[in-house]
């Protein structure tokens, strides 16, 4: 088994325009002569690579703490694609994504990453939502446009379908595998940033 981690380093990771860069204070230092070296994090929720609760856009959807974890880990689909997804590039993900897990014997089809410079349109974001996916994720910090997210967002987040963004996928090949993308345990939080990794079934 090979496992492949998909998650960016957070402190020179890419963030969405306006957002913040996360922020490291050194607190104690065993060179300085303090007994242990300690941390001090900032950072959005939303930096590097990270999911999205429906309560991200949605004021009464869930929050992080309150999705299902079997939504952030199970099997999943890598698929490729470059530019927009269309309703008709999204139709054509889905039925390879349903041919694989078919052919896997696992649910692959209910949790679809997209590995290239992608951006789902709204038409896409409609199709995967009434397929009832469970997860999306792609390389993008943001699923919909950059300067229009909102409409993809409600439509996906809308069937609670969690997005996993800022992913990084370059060294993996398009098939089926296991997918751990468990986000922290924050309370009342509309997002979190996660150790997304992608494991073989060989």
């Amino acid at each position: 088994m090979k496992i492949y981690d998909i998650s960016q380093e957070v402190f020179g990771c890419k963030v969405f325009p306006g957002d913040p860069q996360p922020d490291r204070t050194i607190m104690q230092s065993i060179k300085k002569g303090d007994i242990c070296n300690l941390t001090e994090l900032r950072m959005c929720a939303h930096n590097g690579t990270h999911v999205d609760a429906p309560y991200h856009f949605i004021d009464s959807g869930k929050t992080i703490d309150e999705v299902d974890m079997k939504r952030f880990v199970g099997y999943a689909y890598v698929a490729t694609h470059e530019g927009e997804i269309s309703a008709s590039d999204a139709e054509a993900i889905m039925e390879k994504a349903e041919e694989a897990a078919k052919s896997a014997g696992v649910d692959a089809d209910k949790r679809i990453l997209v590995r290239g410079n992608a951006v789902v349109s709204e038409e896409a974001a409609q199709v995967f939502a009434d397929k009832g996916i469970l997860l999306f994720g792609n390389e993008s910090q943001t699923v919909g446009p950059e300067d229009a997210p909102k409409q993809v967002h409600l439509t996906m987040l809308g069937k609670e379908i969690v997005l996993l963004e800022g992913i990084r996928l370059s060294e993996v090949e398009d098939g089926v595998y296991m997918l751990n993308a468990a986000p922290l345990n924050l309370g009342g939080a509309d997002g979190s940033p996660c150790r997304a990794i992608l494991m073989s079934l060989k």
